[in-house]
């Protein structure tokens, strides 16, 4: 009697595993490329950092966190002029069309790193970590930059 809900149970775990297997042997198809973030001057606590990211799946994608081991916080913003005057904003959600690339730039959408955990210096390559609305994960690197590439 407990055989036939037991196999069931088990039959039903199995198919998660194995599908959660094949999720994570697929290639990533989301990836940032070229990460930098300017070295701010002196003792600033925030940078902004720059780069792409792209969306090579077959499906949109839509950013909804970012994060790094080397920041207290980090947050994705977006600069426009509005009436001659700079301004920023938050960005909670950053959708990415199939085979798209969203640049972040000076002036445009970039990252707001706040909180540095560790001394910024030319040169470091920084840890980056991209959460998508699916709850994937996106690695990259910064590298830090005293001048605009």
């Amino acid at each position: 009697m407990i055989t036939k809900p037991f196999v069931c149970v088990l039959l039903g775990v199995c198919a998660f595993a194995a599908s959660a297997v094949a999720m994570a042997a697929e290639p990533a198809c989301v990836s940032l490329r070229d990460g930098w973030l300017r070295l701010p001057p002196g003792a600033m606590p925030m940078a902004a950092g720059y780069g792409q990211i792209h969306n090579d799946c077959r499906a949109p994608v839509v950013v909804v966190a970012a994060g790094s081991k080397a920041f207290g916080d980090v947050s994705l913003h977006e600069t426009t002029l509005v009436d001659g005057v700079s301004r920023m904003r938050a960005v909670e959600r950053l959708p990415i069309a199939a085979g798209a690339t969203v640049e972040l730039k000076p002036g445009g959408l970039h990252l707001m790193l706040m909180q540095p955990e560790v001394a910024l210096k030319a040169g470091a390559q920084l840890p980056l970590r991209l959460s998508l609305e699916d709850g994937r994960k996106v690695d990259g690197t910064l590298q830090v930059r005293s001048a605009v590439p």
